[in-house]
């Protein structure tokens, strides 16, 4: 009789530490989906914020120079904190232009128009593969 009482309370105790792990399992799927969740929101805002981030500094600084139209900005050189050269064409006449904070003044009219050569980033990577 001992013995049958000994397994019986064998296999409540193994009941009840079955149900225990189950429970833990339980407790820990539901914290490990919450900071998988947490992790991703957070990685989002993240990229968001660089992503507007660096729009502000694009728009900041003219990084993407407009060409449409009759003006056109063809070449800018940073001279100092808030004095830039520009190099401007209109009408196909380029000039080259002193920028500063309180006033914009002609440095030159160019009687050779200065060509620069823009390399798309397909030539790039094309001139990359040729070489390797």
């Amino acid at each position: 009789m001992s013995v049958n009482w000994v397994l019986a309370s064998l296999a409540t105790v193994d009941t009840e530490a079955s149900s225990a792990v189950n429970n833990a399992a339980t407790t820990t799927s539901s914290a490990s989906s919450i900071a998988t969740l947490s992790s991703m929101v957070g990685g989002l805002i993240v990229v968001l914020i660089l992503i507007f981030f660096l729009a502000y500094l694009v728009k900041r600084f003219n990084l993407v120079p407009s060409s449409q139209g009759v003006l056109k900005t063809i070449a800018v050189t940073p001279l100092g904190q808030k004095e830039k050269l520009v190099l401007v064409e209109v009408n196909g006449q380029q000039y080259l232009l002193g920028v500063t904070q309180q006033q914009i003044s002609l440095v030159d009219k160019l009687a050779q128009p200065v060509e620069i050569e823009t390399e798309s980033f397909a030539n790039r990577l094309r001139q990359a593969k040729a070489t390797q």
